[in-house]
C-alpha cells in the first residue's frame, strides 16, 4: 500500500514559522487538517494566536531563528516536521543599505541554518525528520528589482539542497518549495516589479500547500507550485546568456514603467 501525505503527517509534531498569514498560515491549516499537532510561529504574537486558535494549534511567537526549543517544549519534547517559511522580501540593488542585506541574510538563510542545527542531532539519532524550506522561484531564477531577496533565496535553496544530499541516507527528508507569485502581503510589498513579473500568474496560498502535500506523497525534493518554473530553470542552465538577455528585457520594461 502506497503511503499518502496524510499517512506521513498524521499525529506528527509540526512547526511552521512565519505562519501568521500567507503561505505559512495555509501550511499550518493544512497540516492541522491532516491530523498533525501544529505550532504556529510568527514575529507578531496576535497573528500567531489568531491562526492557532482556528484549529486548536499552539502559538509560539517570536523570532524564527530562536523558537526551536520553545516549539519542541510546546509539542511535548519533539519536532517531526519543521517548515522554515518565514521570509523577508527585501528589494533594492547592490546599493541597498547593508542592514537590509544583513536582515535578508539572517531571515532567509541563517534562520534555516540555526533551525537545522537545533533539530538535526535528534533527527539523525532516530533516523527520521522532515525539513520544509519555503524558498521562492527567485531562488532558482532571480527577481528584478530585488537583489537582497534574490541572492538570499538562492542561499536558502542551496542550503536545502545541501541538507538533502548530506543526510538523506540517514533518514532526513527535505522539500524546497519554489513558487512564483502568491497572493499574499509579500506580493503586494513587491510593488511594480511584482505587478509586472508575478501578479499575472499568481496563485493562492492554499495552492502552495496542495503542491507541498503532493510532493510529500511523492517524496520529491523540489516543489514547484508553478510547473512552468521547471522549463525556466532548464533554460537558465542550458542557455544562460539567452536567459539573461530575456530577463534583461523584463528589467528594461520594468524601468520604463517607472518613468
Amino acid at each position: 500500500m502506497v503511503d499518502t501525505a496524510q499517512d506521513t503527517v498524521q499525529d506528527k509534531a509540526v512547526v511552521v514559522t512565519g505562519a501568521g498569514g500567507g503561505i505559512g498560515a495555509a501550511l499550518a491549516r493544512r497540516f492541522a487538517a491532516e491530523g498533525a499537532r501544529v505550532v504556529v510561529n510568527d514575529i507578531d504574537p496576535a497573528k500567531a494566536k489568531s491562526v492557532a486558535e482556528e484549529f486548536g494549534g499552539i502559538a509560539v511567537p517570536g523570532d524564527a531563528s530562536e523558537i526551536v526549543e520553545h516549539a519542541r517544549d510546546a509539542l511535548g519534547g519533539t519536532v517531526d516536521i519543521y517548515c522554515a517559511n518565514a521570509g523577508l522580501a527585501s528589494g533594492g540593488t547592490e546599493a541597498a543599505d547593508e542592514q537590509v542585506w544583513a536582515a535578508a541574510w539572517d531571515v532567509n538563510v541563517m534562520a534555516h541554518v540555526r533551525a537545522a542545527h537545533a533539530l538535526l542531532p535528534a533527527w539523525l539519532e532516530r533516523g527520521e525528520g522532515r525539513f520544509v524550506s519555503t524558498v521562492s522561484a527567485a531562488g532558482l531564477l532571480t527577481m528584478v528589482g530585488a537583489a537582497p531577496y534574490s541572492v538570499t533565496k538562492h542561499g536558502a535553496y542551496a542550503f536545502a539542497e545541501w541538507l538533502s544530499l548530506t543526510y538523506r541516507h540517514r533518514g532526513l527528508k527535505v522539500h524546497a518549495i519554489c513558487p512564483q507569485g502568491v497572493r499574499t502581503d509579500m506580493l503586494t510589498a513587491a510593488g511594480s516589479a511584482g505587478d509586472l513579473v508575478l501578479a499575472p500568474t499568481a496563485i493562492e496560498p492554499e495552492d502552495v500547500a496542495d503542491a507541498l502535500f503532493a510532493g510529500i506523497a511523492e517524496d520529491r525534493f523540489l516543489i514547484l507550485p508553478h510547473p512552468e518554473v521547471a522549463a525556466y530553470y532548464q533554460a537558465r542552465a542550458a542557455t544562460p546568456d539567452r536567459w539573461l538577455e530575456n530577463m534583461n528585457h523584463i528589467q528594461q520594461k520594468w524601468e520604463g514603467a517607472q518613468q
